[in-house]
């Protein structure tokens, strides 16, 4: 599932909050699975995967009996804080107040569709840095072309940036 756009909603007094009806429309929960997971992401937003996406994602990382340090510190620290969501009847989720706190999400969110998951932000947190991001969009794209490049096997530093 691909996740786009950007939509502004509240949370309630029982910290729950509306899955846009947009997104609720196109999960299929034999394909998404039922309901979502919720951990801080790593540029302080709240993300938010569909249930399967998220297993799969974790399933994808390596395990092992002794894992290095690096990867026990993240395991440690991603998973305690990492909440299963279910999904009520008028889709809903709660979202737990440890994850809002860390988010500095209070009673309004901006609700962002990033590729394969959701983010919740502040709104006039969002708001100033998607300013940002217009000033910059050019060095954004130039830089996501060069890492996306750097990825690509085969690919030489050089060629990544052709000026295009």
């Amino acid at each position: 599932m691909l996740f786009t756009g950007e939509y502004e909603h509240t949370i309630d007094a029982k910290q729950r909050m509306a899955i846009p009806s947009e997104i609720r429309a196109v999960l299929d929960p034999a394909v998404h699975g039922e309901g979502f997971y919720a951990a801080p992401g790593q540029n302080g937003a709240l993300w938010i995967w569909p249930s399967r996406k998220f297993e799969e994602l974790v399933n994808a990382m390596d395990a092992s009996l002794l894992p290095e340090d690096e990867v026990m510190e993240f395991d440690d620290f991603f998973f305690s804080q990492a909440a299963r969501l279910e999904i009520d009847s008028a889709g809903r989720v709660r979202l737990p107040e440890r994850l809002l706190r860390s988010a500095g999400v209070e009673k309004t969110v901006t609700i962002l569709g990033v590729r394969d998951h959701l983010e919740l932000r502040d709104p006039a947190e969002w708001a100033a840095m998607l300013e940002e991001k217009r000033r910059t969009q050019g060095d954004i794209m130039r830089r996501a072309r060069l890492a996306m490049a750097q990825k690509r096997p085969g690919s030489g530093a050089g060629t990544a940036d052709r000026g295009d």
